[in-house]
């Protein structure tokens, strides 16, 4: 089977990449995303993140306790010592793949090594970060993984392929078909799983998308499609992150514009003929928490119903 092919599948799948486009415009076109609403956004699908990629490894952590792990520090009773390492490892390669994800991001195969390492540290020394100089076998599959001799070069054939020979692929397929090969090569003894989601997302995030999210409960039909990948028929591999892609998309998409697409600097609030206020007050409230306001910068961002808001209470207020 000749991977490097598999474009003869894509055409089917041009109604679901159009859709996802035409939501990744929508989420483009709300940047810059005020800092305050992008860090709550990115908090919550990174513990999705944790909590699904570790989880479809074996990692027992519910999503609660990957947070209470993550953001308060809190040791889980009844969960291993490994079990918190995964949740702590996976956060710190996530902070490390945002960093590389720029539009002129080259992948590498030190990145991908410094990846691994993240992802083991602590808990398995003697392998993070390196490639298998030995032979594995996989649990459920139905291929064996190459010869360990063969890796560095399989590996650098798929970078190349990705930075190179596949450019005019769509950004979500060409991650896709990435994902299935290297896990087909199995570089590393350990963490193949939690690296590739990571290297994976890295390539979708340097070209402006979310990361996809592959849940938990979908384990067994990811195991199934990454078998059927290995025969050659993509169609189930490209469907599972086609739905995880749009699933982020719509995470991000629906905080926006149910929450915050209506907040303008106040300098524009104030222009509006029902903003009986000028700039310099309304800032006040803002300052003083008075009215639903956030600062970006030294800009001061709100609605013109907040304002609304405050006018009605400071009414009510009075007629008592």
């Amino acid at each position: 089977m000749d991977w490097k092919k598999t474009n003869i599948e894509i055409a089917e799948f041009d109604k679901q990449l159009e859709r996802i486009d035409l939501k990744k415009q929508k989420l483009v076109a709300f940047r810059p995303i005020p800092s305050i609403i992008l860090s709550s956004i990115k908090n919550t699908m990174h513990l999705e993140w944790i909590h699904h990629s570790n989880g479809i490894e074996g990692n027992t952590l519910t999503l609660q306790e990957t947070r209470l792990v993550i953001e308060e520090g809190i040791t889980i009773g009844g969960k291993s010592l490994r079990e918190h390492f995964e949740a702590v490892n996976h956060q710190d390669a996530i902070d490390y793949v945002e960093k590389l994800a720029k539009p002129n991001y080259v992948l590498s195969e030190s990145d991908i090594l410094d990846v691994n390492a993240l992802v083991l540290h602590k808990i398995e020394k003697e392998f993070a970060g390196r490639f298998r100089t030995g032979g594995v076998r996989i649990s459920g599959a139905n291929f064996i993984p190459p010869n360990a001799q063969k890796v560095y070069d399989l590996i650098a054939e798929l970078i190349y392929w990705a930075n190179n020979e596949a450019k005019e692929w769509h950004p979500l397929l060409k991650a896709t078909i990435f994902h299935h090969r290297f896990v087909w090569i199995h570089p590393f003894f350990d963490g193949n799983g939690r690296t590739i989601r990571l290297i994976f997302n890295l390539l979708l995030m340097k070209d402006c998308f979310p990361p996809a999210i592959i849940l938990k409960t979908d384990r067994k039909k990811y195991y199934e499609a990454l078998n059927k990948a290995n025969n050659g028929d993509y169609k189930k591999l490209f469907l599972l992150t086609i739905q995880a892609m749009e699933r982020s998309l719509d995470i991000y998409l629906n905080s926006l514009e149910d929450t915050f697409a209506d907040y303008q600097p106040i300098s524009n609030i104030v222009e509006e003929p029902m903003v009986p206020y000028g700039q310099e007050y309304v800032s006040l409230l803002a300052r003083q928490g008075k009215i639903d306001a956030y600062k970006e910068g030294k800009t001061w961002f709100t609605t013109e119903k907040a304002i609304k808001d405050y006018i009605s209470t400071r009414e009510r207020n009075r007629s008592f």
